[in-house]
């Protein structure tokens, strides 16, 4: 059985980006999903006085290793100010110093929502752009706009949107 990893880029308890991957992981078949909360990784600020001196943390190590044994991800993130979050940005770079090529080219199902009417754009845009560099093989992707518009009662309600992620749900499936 294949397994994937999913990902909201957000440390908060009521994270909609961690909701939105969780949903999209519930459309596939045949695989074991593990749903991973950036508050179970907590990381220093990376620092490289602090690596030099300490090594990598074990957090950024485990979670590094978690995605490598996966066979897909999906990730959906937060944006702040039109990029990634603090705790992603830095969970992704301490992750970049045991392996640049972090994504290990495992397909992935590339998301963000926010409240919103552009859905993260930004920092989907972003990711998409710069993750290939970094072994990301982005093979789908999906931005939920107005997400307390467009999903209530753990569903999109929007049927056009939810064809969309459908759409590309399918698109990643295949990838797998």
């Amino acid at each position: 059985m294949k397994k994937i990893i999913t990902l909201g880029g957000s440390n908060s308890s009521k994270s909609i980006n961690k909701t939105l991957a969780i949903y999209a992981s519930t459309y596939l078949e045949n695989v074991e999903s593990l749903t991973i909360d950036l508050k179970d990784y907590i990381l220093p600020m990376y620092d490289p006085d602090f690596e030099e001196e300490n090594g990598i943390p074990k957090n950024a190590t485990k979670l590094f290793n978690l995605i490598q044994c996966s066979n897909g991800i999906i990730l959906s993130l937060a944006e702040h100010n039109g990029s990634y979050s603090a705790v992603f940005k830095n969970t992704f770079d301490w992750m970049s110093r045991i392996n640049q090529k972090i994504w290990n080219d495992i397909p992935m199902l590339l998301m963000a929502t926010s409240p919103g009417v552009r859905g993260g754009a930004s920092v989907l845009k972003i990711a998409k752009n710069s993750f290939p560099y970094f072994g990301g093989n982005v093979v789908a992707d999906f931005s939920l706009p107005s997400f307390y518009n467009n999903f209530s009662e753990n569903k999109i309600t929007d049927a056009i949107l939810q064809k969309a992620l459908e759409t590309q749900i399918a698109i990643f499936q295949k990838s797998l």
